[in-house]
């Protein structure tokens, strides 16, 4: 396996960043600006670069590209294979209602005996992630494992992006499938945000709308415990999310981000679904914490992969936009934690997303993420 990785900036254009010498490539991988991507001409550009090879990307609220950060330029990374093949899937116009029949296809597209990982992409705004990975659950069954993100735009934009085979639209979710004994496909996840107060179920919820607490308004709670800390809807988000998981399986956790909360109702909406009965807790971020947890994520995608490998590694981050803005400045540092631990020689490419894909808790089962760094590790073995 041969990877090249290369960057595109309004003022520059293309610039290759890493180059393999492979002078080909199977599939490339690419994160960028909702404002460059919408165009189609990084597409095409990227197309006429590597003809031939299957193409799957979308818009990041920021990108990663080795060691470096960037909002506004796109990122790309070219792979070429030596024994695995791949294929590529993609749905228009998917909604919140039907996220779970396209996990579904999607699942039924790609299965076959020697299918060996999927890497899925969706528009964050559109497409309902909860869904979309239990349909993916539902056909896959834990057979291989599904790992990818949920794509990010800025706040005053409608929808964001993703493609396989085409240019990145709206509505759009798209999945790459490897095949064959060579290819390995690890990944780890883990968040670094404290948990504090009492483990309380969720009495009445709806969706991603968390109305009650232990019988009581949800938003009321969150104030009684963190008083003049909660500055308004967005803060409160970002700052303090909710750790939830199964009654009886506490280990199974996951984050949810808060978006907005009424003070009025007790009401409080999340970027994702947070089931009836399931147990809750609030959280806290500390940034030298959720740069240790992205160490910890790189650390344990690594350790999945085979010592000896045949060519290049490729590591693929996927990590939350609310980490992001909460990071602020340092953000950097949790993409060097996680460098630190991938190696020197290790291929990075990543994007800031609107919600991460990745099992969890040790079923195997693909989950959706929030606040949460995923790594996704990528190799062929020596045969």
């Amino acid at each position: 396996m041969r990877v090249e990785t290369c960057r595109w900036t309004p003022g520059t254009g293309w610039r290759t960043e890493r180059s393999s010498g492979a002078r080909r490539a199977d599939l490339v991988i690419y994160f960028g600006s909702r404002e460059a991507l919408r165009c189609g001409a990084r597409f095409a550009e990227l197309q006429a670069a590597w003809p031939g090879a299957h193409l799957i990307g979308g818009s990041a609220t920021a990108t990663i590209l080795g060691a470096d950060l960037d909002e506004q330029s796109v990122a790309a990374v070219a792979v070429s294979f030596v024994q695995t093949r791949i294929a590529v899937a993609q749905w228009q116009g998917v909604t919140h209602a039907d996220s779970r029949e396209c996990g579904a296809a999607v699942g039924r597209r790609l299965a076959a005996p020697d299918l060996a990982g999927v890497f899925v992409l969706a528009d964050g705004r559109s497409v309902n992630g909860n869904s979309l990975t239990a349909g993916l659950n539902d056909v896959l069954a834990g057979a291989c494992p599904v790992t990818g993100g949920m794509t990010s735009s800025p706040s005053d934009q409608p929808a964001a992006l993703a493609g396989a085979g085409a240019p990145p639209a709206p509505g759009v979710v798209a999945a790459v499938g490897f095949y064959g004994p060579a290819i390995r496909l690890s990944s780890g996840q883990a968040c670094g945000w404290d948990s504090f107060g009492p483990r309380r179920r969720i009495t009445r919820a709806t969706g991603n709308v968390l109305y009650e607490l232990d019988d009581k308004p949800a938003a009321e709670l969150y104030e009684r415990y963190l008083g003049e800390e909660v500055e308004g809807d967005s803060a409160a988000g970002v700052i303090f999310p909710l750790l939830m998981s199964p009654p009886d399986q506490p280990e199974h956790a996951m984050v949810r981000a808060i978006l907005t909360m009424d003070r009025d109702s007790g009401a409080m909406t999340f970027a994702h679904d947070v089931p009836a009965g399931w147990m809750a807790r609030l959280m806290r971020g500390n940034v030298d914490r959720l740069a240790m947890a992205a160490a910890d994520a790189a650390r344990q995608a690594r350790g999945g992969l085979p010592d000896r490998i045949a060519g290049e590694c490729l590591s693929l981050m996927v990590s939350c936009a609310g980490r992001f803005r909460l990071m602020g400045q340092r953000t950097v540092d949790e993409i060097a934690y996680a460098r630190g631990e991938l190696g020197p020689d290790a291929a990075c490419l990543g994007f800031y997303a609107f919600g991460e894909i990745a099992p969890a808790g040790g079923s195997g089962l693909a989950e959706l993420h929030n606040q949460t760094m995923t790594v996704v590790g990528l190799a062929e073995t020596e045969c």
